[in-house]
């Protein structure tokens, strides 16, 4: 039962993933400090910054230091997505972190935009080790085999750690703007992002992109109830199914079982409701997501809590028929991938973020 119900979560993370592929290409550069980064595309540089047993890879979505800017952190979402890959007949493929979402042009004139690897994940990965999600497998014929280090560090705390690890390094670099900081995240890495602005000082103003105000499985079991209640699936069915989330979480509770069970681990350490943390936080705070999206659905709450506590430091944007991507959803419930949304959204953050 518990295998039954990790496959199905299994299948829904592969629906969260960002954005197109976008085309790439590699020159290479001199260094900065330790480092050596490589302009990537014309449009970002590679920092490897060496961290405990791995290396974080991070890019800055620009190819000059020479304006002193403040630092956009963009916390992509999950899954163990490369940067880029290597594909055949094509070259070097932008295909994760984030920066494909953004308008760089646009946002760099205001803030070093950056993005930073997943844990154990290779910058680039080779074609023959993509599944069919670009997710990095280890085994070409096994695709869904995860490095299992990833799958031992895919948790909040590691993402926050690796996050204000970046941080701490661009804090020191003289072309930085150690002022009007700004922290935002897609999906899972809304809570990263809600996690690194409650723990540094230097974040003046988050965006959530997609966000669960709660936790994880609550997700799955209003999905498997709205598709009782429309037909999809029996209430049987889904009956057994909400049962079988609810004892999953109830697995996950334990932490000796925990520590034997990766999926558990990240499970339960991404099923913390994020609600209190965004009503503890005192800088402005943007949300935005569409209504066709499932996981986010619970946003429409979030304002009255913050009406309860006299707080006045929420934005709240709604982009009406849009999924969890930001593609426009058809009347036949289908997203059109040949429109996308991101650069719209993410311009209307930065906007915001300038006070205009």
């Amino acid at each position: 039962m518990t295998f039954h119900v990790l496959s199905h979560l299994f299948q829904r993370k592969l629906a969260w993933l960002i954005g197109p592929v976008t085309l790439a290409c590699m020159v290479t550069l001199g260094s900065l400090q330790a480092q050596t980064p490589e302009i990537i595309d014309r449009k970002a540089i590679h920092v490897a910054l060496p961290h405990g047993q791995d290396t974080i890879d991070f890019l800055i979505g620009d190819t000059s230091l020479a304006d002193r800017k403040p630092v956009l952190l963009f916390c992509q979402g999950s899954l163990p997505i490369p940067l880029f890959a290597m594909l055949d007949g094509y070259g070097l493929y932008l295909i994760g972190g984030g920066l494909s979402n953004l308008d760089l042009d646009t946002v760099r004139q205001a803030y070093h935009p950056v993005v930073i690897s997943m844990p154990y994940t290779p910058l680039v990965a080779d074609q023959s080790h993509l599944n069919g999600a670009f997710c990095y497998v280890t085994d070409p014929a096994a695709s869904r085999q995860f490095d299992p280090r990833y799958l031992a560090s895919d948790t909040l705390d590691t993402y926050v750690d690796r996050a204000l690890a970046v941080l701490d390094w661009l804090r020191e670099q003289p072309w930085v703007d150690p002022d009007g900081w700004v922290v935002a995240g897609h999906s899972q890495g809304a809570k990263v992002a809600t996690r690194v602005a409650r723990s540094t000082p230097w974040i003046t103003r988050l965006g959530l992109f997609s966000p669960n105000p709660y936790g994880r499985v609550d997700q799955f079991i209003r999905e498997a109830r709205l598709d009782a209640q429309l037909g999809r699936q029996s209430w049987e069915t889904v009956d057994t199914l909400i049962t079988e989330y609810v004892q999953l979480s109830r697995l996950s509770s334990d932490p000796a079982v925990r520590a034997s069970d990766p999926g558990l681990k990240t499970l339960w350490s991404f099923s913390e409701p994020m609600i209190d943390d965004w009503l503890d936080l005192e800088i402005p705070i943007y949300i935005a997501y569409g209504t066709e999206d499932r996981s986010a659905d619970l946003c429409d709450l979030v304002p009255l809590f913050f009406i309860r506590e006299g707080k006045e430091n929420l934005t709240l944007k709604r982009y009406i028929h849009r999924e969890h991507n930001f593609f426009p959803v058809g009347p036949d419930g289908r997203p059109d991938q040949e429109r996308p949304g991101w650069p719209e959204v993410m311009n209307a953050f930065v906007r915001w973020s300038r006070g205009k």
